[in-house]
């Protein structure tokens, strides 16, 4: 009787350890992120995955967050927004997450916000579209510059230089198209008419039929691309290759370098709104975040081997955002972090300085973008 009651002793302590064994490994804070690993917008969802982890990797070997790691779960949506959807909904029920980064781009990105508001999680997108985040919802935010502030970017720069008559050719989806709406709705305000305004396909291989129209349509004196991901860098060879001699801008969508090397020579000349994790060298000293990028570019170019881009500092945004929150709320409950969130005030982040409030979900001024160059296959601060 008594090595059945010592036996049963053993047998409940043993499965107390283990539960207890059980609790410890998983109290983590889990963050679930879905990026465009593959598919036309890896271009975004391999640095921003590339950032994510070396992020991660540092704030645990510091202590974690609360005296607890932080467990990156990552799905690769393809750059299809009905996988994104699929995925968010297992980080939400299988996964458990307590908060979600993603959205490579624009389309992955809208997708789920219905899911996101529904669910009530905190949601940072790394998408461009301010659609995103206009109109505010409670539960999303955003990180990137939006099209709304790209547009307004290259529609000053185009009237400074004189430049009025314009044609627009945008992506005929997601980013493109808000971009697109964004562009036409304020050319008016600066002085710009839109005189051509064609589309492509992000999976189109060729696009010279559309450029063929603009280099024929009188008057025509620039020509603003907006799109994202592999697209832009068939425009940009397509427009080499039939000899188009007008000024070109791009939209921030392509302020990569790994745009660079896919275009070659091809894109010197061109202009473009970035960010300034693009040239951090090149910022003068008094800017207050020169420091930083410089710091977050030597260590993710040193772990990666590759070069930084906006899109590594979108994740470096968000999950340093959503560290923050959960920080100050001093507990992983949704609606505190959220709450927390919609507090950050001055967060130094590689888009700008944020500050969030109940009805400004990006929290980014107009001087998050600079206007660069492309001279030498390299991006140059001009503005």
């Amino acid at each position: 009787m008594i090595l059945k009651r010592v036996g049963g002793a053993v047998l409940a302590l043993a499965l107390c350890l283990s539960t207890l064994s059980t609790v410890r490994a998983d109290d983590s804070i889990k963050i679930g992120a879905f990026l465009s690993l593959t598919g036309v917008m890896s271009l975004m969802g391999d640095p921003e995955k590339k950032a994510l982890d070396l992020l991660v990797e540092q704030i645990n070997a510091e202590g974690g967050v609360l005296g607890r790691k932080i467990n990156l779960i990552v799905y690769d949506d393809g750059s299809d927004p009905e996988k994104a959807v699929s995925f968010v909904r297992r980080l939400i029920d299988h996964d458990q997450v307590d908060l979600v980064i993603g959205g490579s781009g624009t389309p992955t990105s809208l997708a789920v916000l219905g899911q996101i508001e529904r669910e009530r999680i905190p949601y940072l997108s790394m998408g461009g579209g301010g659609a995103i985040v206009d109109p505010v919802r409670k539960w999303v935010f955003k990180v990137p510059q939006t099209d709304r502030m790209a547009a307004e970017k290259v529609l000053a720069d185009l009237k400074k230089r004189g430049l009025t008559r314009i044609a627009l050719l945008s992506e005929n989806g997601g980013f493109g198209k808000s971009g697109r709406d964004q562009t036409l709705a304020r050319a008016a305000d600066h002085g710009i008419e839109i005189i051509a305004d064609e589309t492509y396909s992000p999976r189109d291989a060729d696009v010279t039929p559309q450029l063929t129209k603009i280099r024929s349509t009188p008057g025509v004196q620039a020509l603003f691309v907006f799109g994202t991901g592999n697209g832009p860098a068939v425009v940009t060879k397509n427009i080499r290759q039939i000899g188009l001699g007008l000024p070109v801008y791009q939209s921030h969508g392509v302020a990569s370098r790994d745009f660079l090397r896919l275009v070659g020579g091809a894109a010197d000349g061109m202009r473009l709104p970035g960010g300034a994790l693009s040239a951090p060298e090149q910022l003068p000293d008094s800017n207050p975040r020169k420091a930083l990028l410089i710091g977050f570019k030597s260590a993710y170019e040193a772990r990666t081997h590759t070069d930084i881009n906006m899109m590594a500092g979108h994740s470096y945004d968000a999950l340093m955002l959503a560290v923050g929150a959960i920080r100050r709320a001093g507990t992983t409950d949704k609606a505190a972090v959220r709450d927390a969130l919609e507090a950050t005030a001055n967060f130094p982040g590689t888009a700008g300085m944020v500050t969030f409030s109940a009805t400004d979900h990006l929290g980014l001024g107009p001087d998050a973008f600079h206007m660069l160059e492309i001279q030498k296959g390299a991006f140059t601060i001009i503005d």
